[in-house]
């Protein structure tokens, strides 16, 4: 596929309530410091444009990479495939009124985000960054996976997708680092 029709499918997806997340995360940041946990992690290879500002993530530290591999094979493949494939139908609420989980290779809509919005929505959850009454079968990681082992994850998916997608997602969380 593409990536003009992987822009457009994106696009048009919008993941219902991401925007909701993103708007919610973009307040977060601008009322409250960041801990120093996130942006101090001695293991950390991300770089914070200012002491509370969002995140880039190398993914081209291939120890990084590797360690990220291995945690998203024990905790992300499950739902979101060994190939990053995500579930079928991920665009369509199930019975249960949740998006099933969706893609992280090319194909779905995760590189349109900032990297500091992936950690975000990875650390506390998609339902605890949107607020509200908006419900995912995702959970947070923040209990179960420290920031250093959420970004390598993050790096690790970055690390699969092809050189054109890395960097405009870069320029997306470049922007969003900027206010933009």
């Amino acid at each position: 596929m593409n990536l003009s029709k992987i822009a457009l499918y994106g696009g048009a997806v919008a993941v219902v309530g991401l925007v909701a997340v993103g708007l919610n995360l973009l307040q977060k940041v601008s009322e409250a410091p960041q801990s120093s946990a996130a942006s101090s992690a001695a293991t950390s290879t991300v770089t914070s444009a200012e002491k509370s500002g969002p995140l880039l993530i190398d993914a081209k530290d291939p120890l990084l990479v590797s360690m990220g591999a291995q945690i998203y094979a024990n905790n992300c493949s499950s739902c979101h495939g060994a190939n990053l494939e995500g579930q079928p139908d991920w665009r369509k609420r199930g019975a249960d009124g949740l998006l099933p989980a969706p893609p992280h290779d090319e194909n779905g809509h995760s590189w349109h985000h900032a990297d500091a919005l992936l950690f975000a929505l990875t650390k506390d959850g998609p339902a605890a960054q949107a607020g509200g009454d908006y419900k995912s079968s995702m959970p947070g990681f923040g209990g179960i996976l420290n920031d250093a082992e959420i970004e390598a994850v993050l790096a690790y998916i970055k690390s699969r997708w092809p050189e054109e997608v890395q960097q405009r997602q870069n320029d997306v969380s470049r922007r969003y680092s900027a206010g933009g």
